[in-house]
């Protein structure tokens, strides 16, 4: 897999001025027609003729403003040209087309997206975001509500309890809680070296993750003598 090639199909994501949370790692995987995505639930039973194949960025952060672990993705189509014929990303467990009717958003193979505050589900137009209900509460009065969210496919699910839950329950309130600004800066994934590897090795990775976080976690909430308020 050449990884340099596809990541410069990568979109530029713009974030909220106030967002907490960026990226960590890009896991890429090539998708062709009948395939399954190798980290959502979909398959690409059908792509028009001159699709030639897709390209999943499955976005991992460490945190999600209400959990941790988060996982996002954008599918870029390439033409058999290879140029940018089609796009969609996810949003809450869904996806939406990542392309403007108008295709103003896409430029030469950059897709441009925005990324809902604190919980980065996308869209190409930012407006959608402050149509949530909760667009605004979920970022401070919920923060951490979740707890610690896990995939189906994580081997080490039965280890974590509802103390750990708690536990960044309480290290989100602290010190991740915000309120969301609705102006958006830019984000440039390309460019960034070891940002992108293969899905397999992101899947790999991710236990090891959350178990580093779990324990920068309970170190630091060790160390606080005053109770969380509220």
């Amino acid at each position: 897999m050449d990884i340099k090639r596809l990541a410069a199909y990568a979109p530029r994501l713009f974030f909220d001025k106030k967002e907490p949370f960026l990226p960590v790692r890009v896991g890429v995987s090539v998708i062709r027609r009948g395939e399954q995505s190798p980290s959502f639930r979909r398959r690409f039973e059908e792509l028009a003729a001159e699709i030639d194949y897709v390209i999943e960025f499955a976005i991992y952060w460490d945190y999600d403003i209400q959990h941790l672990y988060e996982l996002e993705h954008v599918w870029v189509y390439v033409d058999r040209d290879g140029e940018v014929a089609n796009a969609e990303a996810s949003f809450h467990g869904k996806y939406l087309k990542a392309l403007l009717p108008d295709g103003s958003n896409l430029s030469g193979r950059t897709v441009s997206l925005y990324s809902q505050p604190g919980k980065h589900a996308f869209s190409p137009l930012p407006l959608l975001f402050e149509l949530l209900p909760n667009a605004r509460t979920v970022t401070d009065q919920g923060a951490g509500a979740d707890g610690l969210t896990l995939p189906e496919w994580y081997r080490a699910r039965d280890s974590y309890d509802d103390k750990t839950n708690d536990l960044v329950r309480e290290y989100q309130q602290r010190y991740h809680r915000f309120a969301p600004s609705f102006e958006f800066v830019p984000y440039e994934l390309a460019g960034q070296e070891g940002l992108f590897i293969p899905w397999k090795l992101l899947y790999e990775e991710i236990p090891d993750r959350i178990e580093a976080e779990l324990a920068t976690i309970r170190q630091t909430l060790a160390g606080l003598k005053e109770p969380l308020e509220g």
